[in-house]
């Protein structure tokens, strides 16, 4: 398919859409956006769309489309399936160069309301709660920590991947329905919660989850050995010129720590990751460009052991076989006896998933077994007044289940308030 028309018509106009039903944790209308696209109705694509999104510019080009939208389109049965994520970029990208805007969308339809809502954070979740609020006529405030808003969108997902213009387009759409920011104001230094809860009708928290997990092996604690997540937060890297880089993970967080790495120069970067290849949660176009950028991965294989005199010198791997366990719902990894052997390495980043930051266990709230915020089926925490979600509350890692947290808690929101 050479061009975008043919991409946009050869979607079949399902009548069940498995790809909204079941793929997309968003539920956008997707044979309906595209109709509309088709019609070259770029108004409607857009008024579609944000019926029950207000990221599509950056699902669009972010979301892992083969696992989730593309992974349920009919087409794809038998060949290749629309190319959903793209459609989408498109239509945001056709209403921004047209100036349709959220506040356009909803010119007439905001309702008026004196209840408060204060959000704890401009990601992805606490972005989308807002607008969906603000929608209903719902005064909110967002406490952000930074100068800037989009959490992740900015710090956490590297410029190739996603242009940052796109996230400030994204975000001044959404504050243009009358949102207040508070920035560099960070819950636990600059407020307490007990400072909000009397002034606002409910507090919805969305801050992220962002410190890196660890596996507990000898040498992690030695010089040279990073978290990924903070790595890609704070964007604070050692020199990497000429040296050889250890990812350990099969994330996209592991796929963007070793392209972001390369790019600085690293001599050689190898991604461990103790499965195979098929049960990698990262995007297989990341992994794809990954191995197109010279990147080395060792599937089946487990760190045992982080070697050095207070510095990273070698890594001990052991290699994996995969067994099928009862109640496991995939390949589990286990180690294979006398299989290990020892690879140099300057560096090792952890990118194997994230748990909250280690104030959380002081807000009076209370904690699942990973350290999350337990929420219940209205993303209520123990303390009613107050809500979670995204990565905080243990809600699946990508942008748009994220964004589902946010627009789910924000109806949950207006219906207790």
């Amino acid at each position: 398919m050479e061009n975008i028309k043919e991409k946009i018509n050869y979607c079949l106009h399902c009548k069940v859409k498995p790809c909204s039903q079941k793929g997309c944790p968003l539920h956008n209308d997707i044979p309906e956006f595209i109709l509309a696209l088709k019609e070259e109705n770029y108004r409607k694509a857009y008024e579609i769309l944000c019926n029950t999104t207000v990221l599509p510019g950056v699902c669009g080009r972010i979301c892992p489309h083969q696992k989730q939208c593309q992974g349920a389109c009919v087409r794809g049965i038998k060949g290749e399936p629309v190319s959903i994520g793209e459609l989408e970029t498109y239509a945001f990208d056709k209403a921004m160069e047209n100036n349709y805007t959220l506040k356009e969308m909803l010119k007439g339809k905001i309702k008026k309301s004196n209840k408060k809502v204060a959000i704890i954070g401009g990601g992805p979740s606490g972005l989308t709660a807002a607008a969906f609020l603000a929608k209903e006529g719902i005064q909110v405030t967002i406490y952000e920590k930074y100068n800037y808003l989009g959490g992740l969108l900015v710090h956490g997902i590297p410029e190739f991947r996603l242009n940052k213009k796109i996230v400030e387009k994204t975000v001044k759409n959404i504050l243009d329905l009358g949102i207040e920011v508070k920035y560099n104001k960070e819950l636990g230094k600059d407020f307490e919660l007990k400072d909000l809860e009397g002034k606002y009708d409910a507090i919805f928290l969305s801050f992220g989850a962002n410190c890196s997990s660890k596996m507990g092996v000898e040498g992690e604690n030695l010089e040279g050995v990073y978290g990924g997540n903070e790595l890609l937060e704070y964007n604070m890297h050692p020199n990497y010129e000429g040296k050889t880089v250890i990812v350990v993970g099969g994330g996209n967080v592991a796929m963007d720590c070793a392209r972001t790495v390369k790019r600085l120069g690293a001599k050689e970067v190898k991604v461990v990751y103790r499965r195979a290849r098929e049960q990698m949660p990262a995007e297989d176009k990341e992994v794809e460009d990954a191995i197109n950028e010279k990147i080395e991965f060792l599937f089946q294989n487990n760190i045992v052991k982080i070697i050095g005199n207070e510095k990273v010198e070698k890594v001990e791997l052991i290699k994996t076989k995969l067994i099928q366990k009862e109640g496991e719902t995939r390949l589990v990894p286990v180690n294979i006896e006398n299989s290990n052997h020892i690879i140099d390495a300057d560096y090792v980043i952890m990118a194997l998933g994230a748990h909250p930051e280690n104030f959380v266990n002081k807000l009076g709230l209370n904690l699942n077994k990973w350290g999350n915020i337990e929420v219940n089926e209205n993303y209520q925490t123990s303390r009613p007044k107050i809500y979670a979600g995204g990565d905080l509350a243990g809600v699946r890692g990508t942008v748009a289940w994220a964004a589902y947290s946010g627009r789910e808690a924000a109806k949950k929101i207006m219906e207790n308030i």
